[in-house]
């Protein structure tokens, strides 16, 4: 790792980032399956992809759309559900703000363990998607953060409030994101919509659009995207703002099924637009345990969570899901997922089946919403 990378300073991006524009405008064409992933134990790797943060050639590295970054096949979910598991909290903590103070010391140490675990396996991507994980995940990578590439959003600063709903306003909260994280500029800065995306007005999409395209030529990120849980929605934005949009965070879960018409996915492949899939556990609901380290369903549970690694990635259009991993030995397992023979045998299939029947029926009503995302 180059310890001076982290200090690039915003004049050098924007000097840097005008050299690549004609790669990228290159890039942005490439066919549907063309070469873009590296499976684990490649013997042979280009030596872009080496260069990419973290390489472990036990890892498989694919291409996050016309970002033209090099990710690793399981990234990190920046939420952290069920963590009073690990650290032995009094009950339950909240899955995106920081928790009390007599618990920020074991909270900020497993997070440092499961990012350094990470950073080990070859994991280079964390999500965030919370108003407290900018900060967190900032904090725990000082001193080594180009180790991660980071995808950024501060759901509180964004779009789903309707006062942020315009585009120097959305600028001007990304900045003070920025100077809180104290950086300069982010990887990625994927604005997060409504759930229902379609429910924005034109003026509101103009004004996301405006403001991602506004912080890119300013030097604030160096790639831009969205998230939502709204298909149509996505699927129009990645052909109407095909510039803007190159990378999405969207649900997607061992239950989803690609639609042989007029897929969503078929816009993505068209269109170069890397995806990260979140929910791949549905919300957890795919296992019979709690997220405790130790107890009688661990193993199973384990199992499960790398058939649905491993049933989500034989699919080229997903870059990678977005487990919120909470312990050391569950980025283990998730490696472990990436590594292992990619297609499910007729055993396998019926048991993730089983399972996943298990999660819809188990969702609890602020999830229902997942169901939605049966069939893409």
């Amino acid at each position: 790792m180059n310890p001076r990378h982290q200090d690039i300073s915003r004049r050098e991006f924007v000097r840097d980032t005008a050299a690549q524009a004609v790669g990228l405008s290159v890039a942005s064409s490439v066919v549907a399956g063309a070469w873009n992933i590296v499976p684990a134990g490649a013997t042979e790797v280009p030596a872009e992809v080496k260069k990419t943060r973290s390489y472990n050639p036990q890892m498989e590295y694919r291409r996050l759309g016309k970002t033209g970054l090099w990710v690793s096949a399981v990234c990190l979910g920046g939420h952290w559900k069920r963590i009073d598991k690990v650290i032995a909290a009094d009950g339950p903590l909240d899955a995106t703000n920081a928790p009390r103070e007599e618990l920020m010391g074991p909270f900020m140490k497993n997070r440092y363990d499961v990012v350094s675990r990470c950073i080990e396996r070859g994991i280079n991507l964390i999500d965030l998607a919370g108003d407290s994980e900018p900060e967190v995940y900032y904090k725990v990578l000082e001193g080594r953060r180009d180790a991660m590439y980071l995808a950024y959003s501060h759901p509180r600063s964004e779009l789903r409030p309707p006062e942020n709903r315009r585009a120097d306003k959305l600028l001007e909260l990304f900045k003070a994101g920025l100077k809180r994280c104290q950086i300069e500029y982010a990887d990625i800065w994927r604005l997060m919509a409504l759930e229902r995306g379609g429910r924005h007005s034109e003026a509101d999409v103009e004004a996301m659009v405006t403001a991602l395209d506004k912080a890119r030529q300013q030097g604030l990120c160096r790639f831009t995207g969205f998230s939502t849980h709204d298909r149509q929605w996505a699927k129009m934005l990645m052909e109407t703002y095909p510039d803007i949009v190159q990378m999405i965070c969207i649900p997607y879960t061992s239950n989803t099924k690609v639609l042989p018409e007029d897929s969503m996915l078929d816009a993505a492949l068209k269109w170069d637009v890397g995806i990260l899939g979140i929910k791949p556990f549905a919300s957890n609901s795919l296992f019979k345990g709690d997220g405790s380290p130790v107890g009688p369903q661990v193993d199973e549970d384990n199992r499960i969570a790398r058939m649905a690694l491993r049933y989500i990635l034989e699919n080229p259009a997903i870059t990678a899901p977005i487990p919120g991993l909470i312990s050391p030995a569950q980025v283990d397992n998730a490696a472990r997922a990436v590594r292992e023979r990619r297609e499910l045998d007729t055993a396998e299939r019926a048991e993730l089946k089983q399972a996943s029947e298990r999660a819809w029926a188990c969702l609890p009503g602020n999830y229902q919403w997942l169901k939605d995302w049966e069939y893409v």
